[in-house]
């Protein structure tokens, strides 16, 4: 009878054929391995990019998908809730949604030199906008979401936990990726 030892790495050999109990052992090191986690949000927010030579110099919006990837080793602590993680997916999109999806959710992203929109958006009570320092590119909204998040995401656990990358789609074909260059 074949044992489902097979697939826990360097575990024991199966058990010789009608033998009773078999004891599994996982060979796992003092130290956990760095992992890599990923949480995906998504978002709508409108935008326009003024010097653009197309159709992106009109207003509109998007179905924006941000993927937020961390580093770090796998929490070896007994008895937290965490055992066994880098982060709990939880805690990774409730940050990420108090630091950048509540804000950019349903809300028009300008440009802080597109002052024709800036104005008309000002004559507008109550109007979400959030006003950048460079053009809402998919690029710059991936670098801004990353330098954000950056410091929100702390070592709470000694795991070495870090940002590694944050992707921003802007629609399912287009997006980009901001990586930590340290």
């Amino acid at each position: 009878m074949a044992s489902r030892s097979e697939w826990i790495g360097n575990a024991t050999r199966p058990a010789a054929r009608g033998g009773g109990i078999q004891v599994i052992i996982c060979a796992c090191s003092q130290h956990a391995p760095i992992m890599q986690i990923t949480r995906r949000l998504e978002f709508d927010a409108g935008h326009r990019i003024p010097s653009h030579s197309s159709q992106c110099r009109h207003l509109h919006g998007h179905r924006y998908a941000i993927e937020i990837t961390l580093s770090g080793d796998i929490i070896t602590t007994e008895g937290l809730s965490e055992h066994g993680m880098v982060m709990d997916y939880s805690e990774v999109k409730r940050i990420a949604n108090e630091v950048v999806v509540e804000v950019w959710d349903h809300a028009f992203l300008v440009y802080r030199g597109d002052c024709a929109v800036l104005d008309f958006l000002e004559t507008m009570p109550g109007h979400k906008t959030v006003v950048l320092d460079v053009p809402p590119t998919a690029e710059h909204l991936a670098m801004i979401a990353f330098n954000l998040l950056n410091s929100a995401y702390r070592d709470t656990y000694g795991n070495h936990l870090q940002l590694e990358r944050v992707r921003l789609y802007e629609t399912p074909n287009n997006w980009a990726d901001h990586l930590r260059t340290e």
